[in-house]
């Protein structure tokens, strides 16, 4: 079954031959080679026991304490990844998020090979794959990154459990997160902080979240490789898979091509641009430039994919850019969790669903509100596929189903725009689409993100005081209106003056545009002005069911409502 991956790239008899039973790789003892770090071959029954270590969503050699782990001893050494078919989700299959997985996977397998090994990617119960393991040869321990959400305790309970009867150590490491979100709530007296200026206020306590780990050192490393072969339990590919392979369906939509690309290699490239962009924010007096003056049109600054499957430390991304601030600032004032809000955001949305298996729905999901929203199947069908009548919203969604991507702030307006804003529906229904487009789809931040803006949590009052008007809204992110021209080439046309409300274009300027409205591209499936009275109506009604505001997660003042739409204090667009 094992075979080294340097089996036929070598020529001479010593790399051909164990040196110590002198047989052919394939004939040794049960099949098992492995290699050293200058590449000679040994049997397995003169070998150590092995090291595992099992990539989840840590994929990437820097700053990766459970690959240091498995290291340690110069013990054999295998790297694998499991798409398991046993605990995750069958029916979610994201296209973009999976695509963006199988590229990172590429570069990881590439970074193995150029240090003498590879990545085993295997499909199966992930508890199979390790039993199956232990019988060839014995398992010393296994190493990975921790995965704190509730949708992985049921898989890691049970293979830590596994473990525990075959007698491997498991080494759980802590850094997909700048905090281990248990470590909050244990601070916070046993419970998530309800608000995010708590949370802060918890994380200061708890203190700064650890350095990256040093880079790993291979020398007198000892790789095990193995052979492909399929079982009725799993299967070991040949090398990374394609998405067909996996099981996961060619997108139907007419892709202009995601522009995200995965990889820890070109993550790292990409944040040394995202570094400068940074650098020249702190010289100009204001930071988090990608959230502070967004650029709609041009490659995404964001990292957020990256660091979703852990391609990028996201402990990297805060101390770089900390030292960054403290460099041009010269430690006045010293830099402060504010510059890296967006991760710090992450963290949060990461504690507060550490113990909650319900985050991602309305239903018995303790922090939720039980809003009673409408259904109209009609109206999220024109959502979520860009139909709407309302050309930023529209360009949203469309971008999204092309690419897999959208900008916080674009987000944030069609989320609102579904739920209290216009459509009154459910934010769950557009959380659980959002899952399936996303590149950087990310369980807890995405449903985090979808509670806040419908206000069914993080939100204060109930009040519906801050609601975006997409036209307004869309006219200061990008006022030239060339991102609606991008996404909806039907309004490509119109002018200026028309192209975020096309409804008020006369029509001899609709012919000259070639676009009627109504016939070319939809007419307003409801009208803003009308609807939002009707929703804060709505609202006020709610909230005046409770004798006193319910303990519900909420925002802390009115300018961390500002900060989470990446708007002044002073600025009004709605």
């Amino acid at each position: 079954m094992f075979q080294s991956v340097f089996d036929k790239q070598v020529s001479t008899r010593l790399f051909r031959f164990c040196r110590f039973c002198e047989k052919r790789p394939r004939g040794c003892l049960l099949g098992l080679v492995y290699l050293d770090r200058h590449s000679s071959l040994y049997c397995a029954s003169t070998s150590s026991n092995m090291n595992i270590l099992w990539f989840r969503r840590g994929l990437r050699l820097h700053d990766n304490p459970a690959l240091l782990s498995a290291l340690e001893n110069s013990k054999d050494f295998i790297a694998l990844y499991v798409f398991d078919t046993t605990y995750q989700d069958p029916e979610y299959k994201p296209y973009h998020m999976n695509g963006f997985l199988l590229e990172c996977l590429h570069d990881l397998n590439e970074s193995l090979q150029n240090v003498g090994t590879k990545l085993h990617v295997f499909q199966g119960c992930p508890l199979e794959v390790f039993r199956y393991l232990q019988t060839v040869q014995t398992i010393n321990k296994l190493c990975f990154i921790q995965d704190c959400e509730p949708i992985f305790h049921e898989r890691d309970i049970a293979v830590k459990n596994l473990c525990s009867e075959l007698d491997i150590e498991v080494y759980e490491h802590v850094a997909h997160t700048l905090w281990d979100p248990m470590d909050i709530i244990a601070s916070n007296g046993g419970t998530p902080p309800l608000t995010y200026e708590m949370f802060v206020h918890v994380a200061m306590s708890v203190g700064d979240p650890p350095k990256p780990v040093a880079d790993p050192e291979w020398k007198g490393v000892k790789f095990l490789t193995v052979e492909p072969f399929e079982t009725n339990k799993f299967t070991l590919f040949g090398g990374v898979p394609t998405l067909s392979e996996v099981g996961i369906p060619e997108n139907p939509v007419d892709l202009r091509g995601r522009r995200i690309i995965g990889g820890e290699t070109n993550a790292l490239k990409h944040f040394a641009i995202r570094l400068q962009a940074e650098e020249t924010a702190f010289r100009g007096g204001f930071y988090q430039p990608n959230q502070a003056r967004p650029d709609l049109l041009g490659p995404p600054l964001s990292l957020s994919a990256a660091i979703s499957v852990g391609a990028i430390s996201v402990r990297l991304f805060y101390w770089k850019i900390h030292e960054i601030f403290d460099k041009v600032n010269r430690g006045n004032p010293p830099a402060w969790l504010g510059i890296t809000g967006q991760i710090i955001w992450r963290d949060y949305f990461y504690a507060m669903s550490r113990m909650n298996p319900k985050f991602n729905k309305e239903l018995d999901n303790p922090i939720c509100l039980q809003i009673p929203w409408n259904e109209n199947e009609e109206f999220f069908d024109k959502w979520k596929n860009g139909q709407t009548g309302y050309p930023f919203i529209d360009a949203g969604m469309r971008q999204l189903n092309q690419e897999g991507w959208m900008h916080h702030s674009v987000r944030n307006a069609v989320a609102m725009f579904l739920t209290r804003g216009d459509l009154w529906l459910n934010w769950d229904i557009g959380a659980e689409y959002m899952a399936n487009q996303l590149v950087d789809s990310d369980w807890s931040v995405n449903s985090g993100n979808w509670m806040w803006v419908s206000s069914s949590a993080f939100e204060r009052l109930l009040d519906c005081s801050v609601c975006i008007n997409s036209v307004l809204y869309g006219k200061r992110l990008e006022p030239s209106g060339d991102y609606i021209r991008r996404y909806v080439p039907e309004l490509a046309n119109f002018e200026f003056e028309y192209i975020h409300e096309p409804w008020k274009a006369p029509i001899n300027v609709q012919r000259t545009a070639n676009c009627i409205i109504g016939k070319d591209y939809p007419a307003r499936i409801v009208i803003h002005e009308e609807v939002l009275p009707r929703n804060q109506k709505w609202m006020k009604e709610f909230r005046q069911k409770f004798k006193e505001t319910p303990a519900h997660c909420q925002p802390s003042s009115n300018s961390e409502v500002y900060k989470f739409f990446c708007l002044p204090d002073d600025s009004l667009p709605f």
